[in-house]
């Protein structure tokens, strides 16, 4: 295993990691001894973080990792992330009673006595611009409820924001090599400022693994069928923005990198780990074959120079302007 420091923290996290949206929900049906088993197996290999949120299956993901991590001797880092349980527009729901609650909650879901990083989940920007919640982090920093803090952010404008105007110490970020744009600016900038990144939807909902086609069906329960134009909440959780049957098409044109680079889902994640400034990939899972197919990724080939200049051109001319959603 490789591992990274998070940006000012104090932890070096696993450069893969896991995100637990698929345990809790939103993704098809889930068997609760394989996630366990899962986690278990994930922690066996190395891996010391996960993300989560109190959203996650109303915190059945944060439950899922509080029952392993008692059984476990390891130091694991836990990332979640608040605001979406209740109107996340609203500003009186990133107040201190509400956020302070918040996190009262997922520190029993988990079984800790302080939040390795605490996460605003998707604010809008006038949330992060207008509201008080990072004085409100700074106060549960000071209690000891948390010991840092983060925002996953939907645009590079908000992740900008938060770079300038803040002393949160990661970002989460939709990015793959089919939604490139952040590394551009928003990424390059939380380098220099030495804040961490974790890249979310690291293989697009996983259309970068390669094995579904435009006639695939997703189950009414997953966001892939529910969400893939937006309807539920942003468009750019799904399939990173992507039109499903546009986005198939342009699989097709890279299905050579997992040719040269071990598969098309290792290869897609070898390459978020050769870009600078992204700390650690943190791909879901429901099953001990999905971790290790993600580990895998980091025994893969590096990609060259000119292949990296190569998706680079691939994404600017051919998929940047396909995507949906304001980022």
């Amino acid at each position: 295993m490789e591992y990274r420091q998070l940006g000012n923290t104090d932890m070096s996290i696993s450069a893969v990691s896991f995100g637990t949206w698929a345990l809790g929900g939103d993704w098809g049906d889930v068997n609760r001894s394989e996630a366990l088993a899962s986690l278990h197996h994930a922690i066996d290999c190395g891996v010391n973080f996960f993300d989560t949120a109190d959203v996650y299956g109303s915190g059945r993901s944060e439950s899922l990792i509080g029952e392993v991590l008692q059984e476990r001797s390891e130091r694991v880092y836990v990332a979640t992330k608040f605001g979406r349980r209740d109107d996340f527009t609203n500003p009186e729901n990133y107040t201190y009673d509400k956020v302070r609650s918040y996190c009262e909650d997922s520190l029993r879901n988990l079984q800790m006595e302080a939040l390795d990083l605490y996460q605003i989940h998707c604010p809008t920007t006038e949330i992060l611009t207008q509201s008080d919640v990072f004085n409100v982090l700074e106060d549960l920093k000071k209690e000891g409820k948390i010991r840092y803090y983060g925002v996953s952010v939907e645009t590079d404008a908000q992740g900008k924001f938060v770079l300038d105007h803040t002393q949160a110490s990661s970002l989460q970020v939709i990015v793959n090599i089919l939604r490139q744009k952040p590394l551009k600016e928003m990424i390059a900038q939380a380098k220099e400022k030495n804040v961490g990144v974790l890249a979310r939807v690291p293989l697009a909902s996983g259309l970068l693994t390669g094995k579904y086609n435009k006639d695939t069906v997703f189950p009414e329960n997953d966001h892939r069928h529910y969400n893939r134009d937006g309807a539920a909440f942003n468009v750019g959780e799904t399939f990173g923005g992507l039109p499903f049957e546009k986005a198939v098409e342009l699989v097709e044109r890279i299905r050579w990198i997992g040719q040269q680079h071990g598969g098309l889902a290792a290869a897609s994640l070898k390459w978020l780990l050769q870009q600078e400034g992204i700390t650690a990939v943190i791909p879901g899972f429901k099953s001990i074959k999905q971790v290790d197919n993600n580990l895998a990724s980091l025994a893969v080939q590096p990609f060259s120079q000119e292949e990296l200049k190569e998706l680079s051109n691939f994404y600017w001319q051919e998929v940047h302007d396909h995507i949906r959603g304001a980022y």
